[in-house]
């Protein structure tokens, strides 16, 4: 004789709360995904994913799974904070505010490849001196 047990919740069901948690989510990735110029087929091929979930993700429909946030972050340039709609800690005594636009910039240049960052930081000295010598 065995038993059946019926499951009245499917394991991966979302309840409401959940559900609204992961459609702001991903409104935020996508948001983020933007703002770093790249398409959902980029940032997939750079998670190591398929674009069919990272439309999942984005649309609230698919979990994100909490071991992918800090990669996720790190590729969007956005702290996890940001991500996850919590308030950024402050970076420390005397810094107040949001991260400066060129603070934002600096973090998407460092997780260019090398040679890249190397062409942008050449690009930029060379401003500098120009803008230096016409003082």
């Amino acid at each position: 004789m065995h038993q059946t047990f019926a499951v009245s919740v499917l394991p991966n069901a979302m309840n409401t709360e959940e559900a609204g948690f992961f459609k702001a989510l991903g409104r935020r990735i996508a948001a983020a995904r933007k703002a770093a110029d790249l398409t959902q087929v980029q940032l997939a091929e750079a998670l190591g994913a398929s674009q069919q979930i990272i439309a999942s993700y984005e649309v609230g429909r698919r979990r994100v799974p909490v071991s992918l946030l800090p990669k996720l972050a790190r590729t969007l340039s956005v702290s996890i904070e940001e991500l996850i709609g919590e308030e950024t800690p402050q970076a420390g005594p005397g810094k107040r505010g949001p991260v400066s636009r060129v603070q934002q910039q600096l973090e998407r240049i460092q997780a260019l490849p090398r040679a890249r960052q190397r062409f942008l930081s050449d690009l930029i000295e060379a401003a500098i001196q120009q803008t230096g010598s016409s003082q």
